[in-house]
């Protein structure tokens, strides 16, 4: 037998039709030329594997080929040679229905392709030249990154570490726009996966999450912050310095501010990618003295006293 097509796919005589498979999938997957580009050799052992598979695959010319060997093929027009694809009554086994998916996902094409498609490329890939060279797209790649509430706000860069298919680790550096929000995805041209040869590297889905903040929060393009104030201040007006995305300022805090009163500084908030920017809204929290003597206490009752109030006179269910 001049081409052992059972020695070419590594399987016994007497394999089954799922080991034939088997078998072919694994072997088209280790010699594809794609995956060996500096492999000169990888087409012709393509090629031989392709060639076994059309015929073990098909129970008709298999029968013919356990008979009369790789020359069946010349008996004439009645052998399975004029047979064809599927026409046995066992369906003869369409190598397109092979679910090469499982092994290489959205590889052969973006957005995945039917098996239609991967196998029609698998053919391409064995019907050229040593010197050919494959334009394929690498695949996408989705990963996800948590960033500080700052740099979320003011934008930024940051180091992002993606373990590859072939098991090395690469850091990216990833521009983070001013304002992002939290969720939003950013696509990262070219920072996917590699592609064999000469193809275009796929992209970077990249999800962004924004960690918390232990004083600031976002609604919108609006930041607000708690602003603690101590009892004199609230009682008898002060200047008090708050931070903000673009620096510090100096705000006023009006004589008999009460806690929960809120302070617009205007243009202090979220930095948008065109310029624009939210306003930061500072709640004033009033922090009594962790000490108080009992002439202080008995000076602040004589305060009520002398101005009764009800603070809880709208409070509803």
């Amino acid at each position: 037998m001049a081409d052992d097509y059972y020695k070419t796919l590594e399987i016994a005589r007497n394999a089954s039709q799922a080991d034939i498979q088997k078998a072919y999938r694994d072997l088209a997957r280790k010699h594809h030329p794609d995956m060996n580009p500096d492999n000169p050799r990888a087409i012709k052992k393509f090629q031989e594997i392709q060639a076994a598979f059309d015929v073990l695959n098909n129970p008709e010319k298999r029968e013919m080929y356990d008979r009369y060997g790789s020359s069946f093929e010349t008996m004439g027009q009645g052998g399975p040679q004029g047979a064809g694809w599927g026409a046995g009554p066992g369906g003869g086994g369409n190598p397109e229905d092979i679910d090469f998916g499982q092994f290489f996902g959205d590889r052969f094409g973006e957005g995945g392709g039917g098996l239609g498609d991967i196998f029609s490329h698998f053919r391409q890939a064995a019907g050229r030249g040593a010197g050919g060279s494959s334009k394929r797209r690498g695949g996408d790649v989705a990963s996800e990154v948590t960033i500080p509430f700052g740099t979320a706000i003011s934008g930024g860069e940051i180091q992002l570490s993606l373990r590859r298919e072939s098991g090395e680790t690469d850091t990216i550096v990833v521009k983070i726009p001013p304002g992002i929000e939290g969720g939003k995805k950013m696509r990262l041209r070219g920072k996917g996966e590699p592609a064999p040869g000469r193809g275009t590297a796929g992209d970077l889905m990249l999800t962004v999450h924004v960690a918390t903040h232990p004083f600031f929060s976002r609604k919108g393009n609006d930041l607000h912050v708690r602003l603690p104030v101590t009892l004199g201040e609230a009682v008898a007006g002060a200047s008090v310095d708050v931070p903000t995305p673009s620096g510090t300022v100096s705000i006023h805090i009006p004589q008999g501010t009460s806690s929960g009163k809120k302070l617009r500084i205007k243009g202090h908030g979220v930095l948008l990618k065109n310029g624009a920017k939210g306003d930061l809204l500072a709640e004033v929290l009033i922090v009594l003295p962790a000490k108080l003597s009992e002439e202080d206490r008995e000076t602040i009752r004589q305060i009520d006293v002398r101005s009764p109030s009800d603070p809880r006179q709208t409070l509803r269910w």
